[in-house]
């Protein structure tokens, strides 16, 4: 049975489309039957491509991605086995969504809490933020990147022992 992820930010054309990108590939690396899709907590970029910063450094690294932006939808949850959240406020969010329509939330977890640099600290915490890139420079997309790279290995790991 195929294993299912999604990669969740605010608007869905920056850190989470990099995190589909980045975690698509380890998957398939790692020879795992798993689905990647991204998606926003706001539909307000709903239709538009990845911005073409996040696709310059996708690029630069060799990672393929066609995207368009799209709103998360509660009725995933009875559908996706792990929900990442790229931020504290975007994982509050998402929990609050489950709790709204009466499902248990364990299954939406901070990426950033599968880097093994980052154990212990608490799920909601602002350091396991991946950082919103979308007001500064190529620079930020870039360390978006590195970011979501490491945490990469924990979460193929996660779904080794969770889905396989």
């Amino acid at each position: 049975m195929t294993y299912r992820v999604v990669a969740v930010c605010a608007g869905n054309i920056c850190r989470s489309p990099i995190a589909e990108a980045v975690l698509r590939r380890a998957f398939d690396e790692a020879g795992l039957d798993v689905t990647v899709s991204s998606a926003g907590t706001g539909g307000w970029h709903a239709g538009d491509p990845a911005d073409p910063r996040a696709m310059r450094v996708l690029n630069a690294h060799g990672y393929e991605l066609d995207h368009r932006a799209r709103q998360f939808d509660p009725r995933w949850f009875d559908d996706v086995d792990l929900v990442l959240a790229l931020d504290a406020e975007n994982l509050a969010d998402l929990r609050r969504l489950a709790q709204r329509h009466g499902l248990e939330h364990a299954h939406v977890r901070a990426l950033r809490s599968f880097d093994p640099a980052l154990a212990g600290l608490p799920e909601m915490s602002a350091e396991l933020d991946v950082p919103d890139p979308y007001y500064g420079d190529d620079d930020g997309f870039e360390s978006v990147l590195n970011t979501i790279e490491a945490a990469t290995p924990g979460v193929v790991d996660y779904a080794r022992i969770d889905g396989f």
